[in-house]
C-alpha cells in the first residue's frame, strides 16, 4: 500500500474517534447538501448521494443531521450554494496534489488553498499542472475477506483490480462510474464494503525520505483542516516503518 492510502486510513479513524469530527461532519454534510441538489434525495437512483450517506453513517452523523442536508439541497430547506473546484500543485519533494474544494466564495478558498501551500512548504500550481498524473477510478475497501473468492467476485461484477494490502484489508479498484454497482455486487455475495467511492489514484508515486516525509504529512493535515477543503489526493510513498513511525 502506497504511504498517501495508509495516512489517509489513519486519518479516517482519528477523525471517527477524536475533536476533529465536527470538521468531519462539515464536509459530509457539504457533501450530501450538493449531491442531492445534482442528482436528487432518492439515494436508489443517485449514487453520489448513496456514497455521502455511507460515509454519513460510518461516521455515526444523526438522522435528522442527514435529512437537514438533503432537504436543503433539494431546495426543501434555505441553505447555502456551494460551488464545487479543484486546485493544484506541489507539496514538499515535488509530491503532485489535487485538492478538491466545495466552497460558497471561490476567490476567499483559493487564497486560502495557495497561502496553505506555501505554509506547508508546497506551491499552488495552474489548472492542468499535475491533473495528468492521476487516474479518476473508484476504489472500494473490504476489511476482511477470503482473498481468492473476493477476487472472483469482484471481477465477475466487473472489477478492474484487487489488491492485497495485508492487515489493512483489500482495495478493489474499479473504473468511477463503476463503483457502485460494483460494490452492489460483492454485498450481495455477502461481502461487507467499508468505503465505496470515486477517486483519483496517481499513475505513479514519489518516494519520501525521512526529511520529506514529514514535511509532506504536514501540508496534508494544513489542507485538510480547512473547513472548504473536501479531499486531497497526492502521490507521495512513505516506507511503512517511518509511516508507522511519523503517525504514532
Amino acid at each position: 500500500m502506497s504511504g498517501h492510502n495508509r495516512w489517509t486510513k489513519i486519518k479516517r479513524k482519528k477523525e471517527a474517534m477524536g475533536a476533529s469530527k465536527g470538521k468531519l461532519f462539515t464536509k459530509i454534510i457539504k457533501e450530501i447538501t450538493v449531491a442531492a441538489r445534482l442528482g436528487g434525495a432518492d439515494p436508489d437512483g443517485n449514487a453520489r448521494l448513496r456514497s455521502a450517506l455511507a460515509a454519513a453513517r460510518d461516521a455515526n452523523m444523526p438522522s435528522d443531521t442527514i435529512t437537514r442536508a438533503i432537504k436543503k439541497g433539494t431546495g426543501e430547506l434555505e441553505g447555502i450554494s456551494y460551488e464545487e473546484v479543484t486546485y493544484e500543485g506541489y507539496g514538499p519533494g515535488g509530491v503532485a496534489v489535487l485538492v478538491e474544494c466545495m466552497t460558497d466564495n471561490r476567490n476567499r478558498t483559493a487564497g486560502e488553498v495557495r497561502s496553505t501551500f506555501s505554509k506547508g512548504g508546497g506551491n499552488m500550481g495552474e489548472s492542468g499542472s499535475v491533473g495528468w498524473m492521476f487516474d479518476r477510478k473508484g476504489v472500494i475497501s473490504i476489511d476482511q475477506a477470503d482473498e481468492d473468492t473476493l477476487m472472483e467476485a469482484a471481477l465477475e461484477a466487473g472489477a478492474l483490480d484487487v489488491i492485497n494490502n495485508g492487515e489493512d484489508g483489500f482495495e478493489i479498484h474499479t473504473e468511477a462510474n463503476d463503483v457502485h454497482k460494483v460494490a452492489d455486487a460483492l454485498e450481495k455475495k455477502g461481502f461487507k464494503p467499508s468505503e465505496a467511492k470515486a477517486t483519483f489514484l496517481p499513475q505513479n508515486t514519489v518516494k519520501l525520505d525521512a526529511e520529506k516525509a514529514p514535511k509532506m504529512l504536514k501540508l496534508m493535515d494544513l489542507l485538510e483542516d480547512n473547513d472548504d477543503v473536501q479531499n486531497v489526493y497526492a502521490n507521495f510513498e512513505i516506507d511503512e516503518a517511518l509511516m508507522e513511525q511519523l503517525t504514532a
